[in-house]
């Protein structure tokens, strides 16, 4: 049974810095994609950045472009987020995602399995 595990969040001032991890178990076979989504209290989840799995094409909202990088590391099966200039509009449950799907890497239709969420809290 594939599982997705976060780690990384926590408490951080405006304008600083985080790096989440999403490592992935129990896959005998390759993603499509992995991605990042979020959501906020009283929100609906969002859509945060993403990879392909081949190939390494990534995506990001308008929102994050230019402050948040996402990577991965084929090998131990993991996806990472690198979150700098963070504002506390970021702040949210960001969830991991990974899929087999074709649809876009952009929505919540590619991915089959998620995590269980990591808290980032943005302080003015």
């Amino acid at each position: 049974q594939v599982q997705l595990v976060e780690s990384g969040g926590g408490l951080v001032q405006a304008g600083g810095s985080l790096r989440l991890s999403c490592a992935a178990s129990g896959c005998t076979f390759s993603f499509y994609a992995m991605g990042w989504f979020r959501q906020a209290p009283g929100k609906e989840r969002e859509f945060v950045a993403a990879i392909r799995w081949s190939g390494g094409t990534t995506y990001y909202a308008d929102s994050v472009q230019g402050r948040f990088t996402v990577s991965r590391d084929n090998a131990k099966i993991t996806m990472f987020l690198q979150m700098n200039s963070l504002k506390p509009e970021d702040t949210a449950v960001y969830y991991c995602a990974a899929g087999r799907r074709g649809a876009s890497p952009m929505t919540g239709a590619a991915y089959d399995y998620w995590g269980q969420g990591t808290q980032v809290t943005v302080s003015s």
